[in-house]
């Protein structure tokens, strides 16, 4: 079986020292691509400069998350447009919306977010989206914006009619560690209704820990494992699951097979 990994920070800190072992043993478990997003600028450079190194493996993202504010400028908008047009990374991203941390600048989220579903309109690109507690206004901007450029809804968290307006926009739902654990009832009730074709899998390494790893950084070594207990959980068949998810990524980011 093959598989994508659509969401995973590989180039945090935290793998450093280990990331040539995990892309290794990613390759003999079937995790034939990884999807790095950037959530600041500063981080960008250090993502092109990776995934040039692991370039059949490795795919490139660059965006301003929105739970790094403190750390965006007005200028960086600029910048990441001259990025996107220089490097052509697959996406756009990570961006999104995130009223569940404290303290949170719905103003100022909701204009970074704005600002850079703009910007991926005329360069042609998915975005990948954070979003925690804010669906609602994701597709509003979608809507306001006429975006139809798609991407992932990554680490979906939204009610299922929520997600069927995200399918309409042309996205595709991530799914990952918080999928393993019993409690995750909605999320699960939302597998079983909706077609394969609506779903990508993920890690978020080193966050959103499986069932079974909770208490260690996650990693892509974890997508199959994962996508076992979302079976068990939703009657799903793990081959098929490995077969639509990884085909929905590759139709999304336009990937080589």
């Amino acid at each position: 079986m093959k598989w994508i990994d659509s969401h995973c920070h590989l180039d945090f800190e935290v793998f450093s020292d280990q990331r040539a072992d995990i892309i290794r043993r990613a390759g003999e478990l079937g995790i034939e691509k990884i999807v790095i997003p950037g959530v600041m600028a500063e981080h960008w450079e250090r993502i092109r400069s990776i995934c040039r190194e692991w370039p059949s493996v490795l795919v490139s993202s660059y965006g301003l998350h929105p739970c790094f504010l403190e750390s965006h400028e007005e200028a960086h908008l600029e910048q990441l447009d001259q990025w996107l047009g220089e490097h052509r990374p697959a996406a756009v991203g990570e961006i999104g919306l995130d009223f569940f941390i404290e303290d949170y600048d719905e103003d100022r989220q909701m204009h970074f977010f704005r600002e850079q579903v703009r910007l991926a309109k005329p360069h042609k690109l998915p975005i990948l989206v954070h979003c925690r507690k804010g669906q609602d206004l994701c597709l509003k901007v979608f809507r306001e914006l006429n975006y139809d450029q798609g991407g992932f809804m990554h680490a979906y968290s939204g009610s299922l009619q929520q997600a069927e307006r995200c399918l309409e926009f042309g996205f595709k739902l991530g799914i990952g560690g918080a999928a393993t654990y019993e409690r995750s009832r909605k999320l699960h009730r939302i597998i079983r209704k909706l077609p394969l074709d609506s779903f990508v899998m993920e890690t978020d390494a080193p966050d959103i820990p499986p069932c079974f790893a909770r208490d260690e950084p996650n990693t892509p070594l974890n997508i199959p494992k994962i996508a076992g207990y979302i079976c068990e959980h939703t009657g799903r068949e793990v081959a098929e699951l490995a077969q639509a998810t990884t085909e929905n990524v590759r139709e999304q980011l336009k990937l080589a097979r």
